[in-house]
């Protein structure tokens, strides 16, 4: 089991025959992930090859639409990796085209563009990834993004996570013990999945134990999180949140929030998560032990 993607995910990749794209597709085909297409209207009907994750060469079919690509392959996600000023066109016609899951990997997208297919993804058939995220992976099964492959196993830990760096940190630290699923959901001021909708996905997954989530100084998702914690969720959860060294009133950079008073600040957040149960670790690495010690326990 898994959270979003599994095994049986078909992926197709918009913006494939770009050099990100490219780069992309070739490491998550590399890593198991059954890709099935790309799309650029520019190249529909080509096909570009690449290697399989056995070795063999694979030909990827490119699609003029997103809708085409479901028709002819089936797919149920879409990873986006085209250029911030195209990206709105693309979530909009995954979103239109009713895939299950769209995956938005670009950053420096207008926050208005972010609004406008948000509220459109908002009662849709599509779940909404990103944008400016890592995206996910459920290692050993499907890898939709740009998350590296080869750094944990497959195990009993749900991550999820505002920051592509620390996701990244906290899947090697607990390799160990592995995960069933990682989300990198993005540090934009508008995305679509949010830490509380993994957390009811990972408290109704049977195959994951415990839960990590990493957020950031500004806005009150955590806070948030906390309270649907504190309501919902009975698995073990622990917390780490980036910028306790922030001095007060920076704007840090994709946390996309000013820090106002107490709002918002690392502080705040880890009293709202303490206070809800969650363990929060002052570092990545303490965070890692506390989630070490509970799995160890979950263990005997």
């Amino acid at each position: 089991m898994a959270i979003f993607l599994n095994s049986d995910s078909k992926v197709i990749v918009q913006g494939m025959t770009g050099s990100e794209g490219m780069k992309h597709t070739q490491r998550m085909l590399t890593s198991g992930t059954h890709v099935v297409g790309g799309v650029n209207p520019r190249k529909a009907g080509t096909s570009v090859d690449f290697t399989a994750a056995d070795g063999s060469s694979v030909s990827i079919p490119v699609y003029g639409t997103v809708a085409e690509a479901i028709a002819a392959t089936g797919a149920d996600v879409s990873v986006i990796f085209v250029p911030a000023a195209f990206t709105k066109a693309a979530a909009v016609e995954a979103i239109e085209a009713e895939i299950p899951l769209a995956v938005v990997i670009t950053e420096g997208v207008p926050v208005k563009d972010s609004a406008e297919f948000y509220a459109l993804s908002v009662g849709s058939k599509t779940r909404l990834i990103g944008p400016n995220c890592p995206g996910l992976i459920s290692p050993g099964q499907s890898n939709a993004g740009i998350i590296p492959a080869d750094i944990t196993t497959a195990g009993r830990v749900g991550l999820v996570s505002k920051s592509g760096t620390l996701t990244y940190q906290m899947m090697y630290e607990l390799r160990d013990f592995g995960f069933s699923t990682a989300v990198g959901i993005g540090g934009d001021p508008i995305i679509g999945t949010t830490h509380i909708d993994c957390l009811e996905a990972f408290q109704n997954d049977p195959d994951t134990d415990a839960i990590v989530m990493i957020g950031e100084i500004g806005g009150d998702a955590e806070e948030r999180a906390a309270a649907y914690i504190a309501e919902n969720v009975t698995k073990p959860v622990v917390g780490y949140v980036a910028g306790f060294t922030a001095p007060e009133g920076k704007t840090m950079g994709h946390a996309g929030a000013i820090v106002s008073g107490s709002s918002g600040t690392a502080a705040a957040k880890k009293e709202a998560l303490e206070a809800a149960g969650v363990k929060v670790g002052k570092t990545p690495s303490e965070t890692a032990q506390l989630m070490r010690e509970i799995m160890q326990g979950l263990q005997a």
